[in-house]
């Protein structure tokens, strides 16, 4: 069952050049627009402490969402668990976040292109710690008018590691459901 209410799909603009409006009008009016990228895969509570903390830095906290395509080139074919669809809608109902758009321009390998950074021109853009090498840290900035790199936000979750762990415990799970 689909449960968009419309006052949390306002928040989810699909197309840069209308969010590009919105960014310049905010901009005009003096607000500090932040800007961020992540999977969102699993959300968890490193994900809400950062968006969290991301949004202390300006006053409108726009979040990228990487696509399911995306995400598979990075992370591998068995990623994401969660749709991006279904990332996008509960990034949406985070009081902290004001935008929230897709991210699907990385190249095969799975490098980001910037398209979200070329055509907003944030104030600033928050990163997580080793997030980024230090050679797209350089082109970051020549988008965004300043790079803030966060430390992780949960020392001991990560969906990637849930998820080697789920994979780990898999057989030993299995033997144990068997037994029942």
């Amino acid at each position: 069952m689909a449960t968009n209410s419309s006052a949390f799909t306002k928040k989810i603009i699909r197309d840069y050049r209308i969010l590009k409006k919105i960014v310049d009008g905010l901009q005009a009016a003096d607000y500090r627009i932040v800007v961020t990228i992540g999977s969102w895969d699993m959300l968890h509570v490193g994900h809400l402490r950062y968006l969290i903390k991301a949004k202390t830095y300006g006053d409108i906290l726009i979040v990228g969402t990487d696509s399911d395509t995306a995400i598979a080139k990075y992370k591998g074919p068995h990623r994401p668990l969660i749709p991006e669809n279904e990332r996008i809608e509960l990034l949406s109902y985070q009081e902290c976040v004001d935008y929230i758009t897709l991210v699907d321009d990385v190249t095969s390998k799975g490098r980001w292109q910037y398209g979200l950074l070329r055509t907003l021109r944030p104030d600033i853009f928050v990163a997580v710690e080793n997030s980024y090498p230090p050679q797209q840290r350089k082109a970051i900035k020549r988008f965004a008018g300043k790079l803030v790199v966060l430390p992780r936000q949960a020392e001991n979750t990560s969906s990637t590691d849930l998820f080697q762990k789920l994979i780990r415990t898999l057989p030993m799970l299995a033997t144990t459901l068997d037994r029942r």
